[in-house]
């Protein structure tokens, strides 16, 4: 089907742009990166949502990096990996939410000033295994409806951003089931 073709398909939608068209409008602005004319969302209410999303997870490395280190115990093994193994991928949703910051013209914010009022998780060590799995899944679900309403926000105004975000959904929804296994397990064995 060619192009013009195409665009006679659908009376619902937008036509196509024509080629010269496209080039035209990729010149236009080009300092502006990868965001074009076409980007619907308000770029920086974007951006200082995706700042405070970066913090979350930050605070979510911070914590779960000690619990790692300060589990104890006879069923500490298992837990302490499973801390670690989410640490490191709370850091890699750290770093495509500054990447995607940077690609939306603005600057991620590592600042640790006011890290802990930016994020919408709190920083809560736990003294115990049972508290820091406890508190480790109520920072997970935290993440869980954060991003969803991020989401639902965007809707279609930004779908590179929100391609991104249901990625580090499905993961934060993982690391909760996770959580949620491993706390029943201490529960079933009275650890808790």
């Amino acid at each position: 089907m060619n192009a013009s073709a195409l665009k006679e398909v659908s009376a619902e939608r937008p036509p196509l742009s024509d080629i010269k068209t496209l080039r035209q409008r990729a010149r236009e602005h080009i300092e502006d990166g990868a965001v074009t004319a076409g980007y619907a969302a308000d770029r920086e209410n974007v951006i200082e949502t995706l700042n405070e999303a970066l913090a979350t997870e930050l605070v979510c490395v911070l914590r779960y990096k000690r619990h790692y280190f300060m589990a104890a115990g006879i069923h500490a093994a298992p837990v302490a990996a499973e801390f670690l193994a989410h640490a490191t991928e709370e850091m890699a949703h750290a770093d495509l939410l500054a990447k995607r910051i940077i690609e939306l013209g603005g600057e991620p914010n590592f600042s640790p000033d006011g890290l802990a009022a930016r994020s919408h998780a709190e920083y809560v060590e736990g003294d115990s295994l049972g508290s820091m799995i406890t508190e480790d899944l109520i920072a997970e679900r935290i993440a869980i409806e954060s991003y969803r309403e991020m989401i639902a926000y965007l809707g279609n105004r930004d779908p590179s951003t929100v391609r991104m975000l249901e990625e580090i959904l499905a993961s934060e929804e993982e690391h909760a089931e996770d959580l949620s296994s491993l706390l029943k397990g201490m529960k079933d064995y009275g650890k808790v």
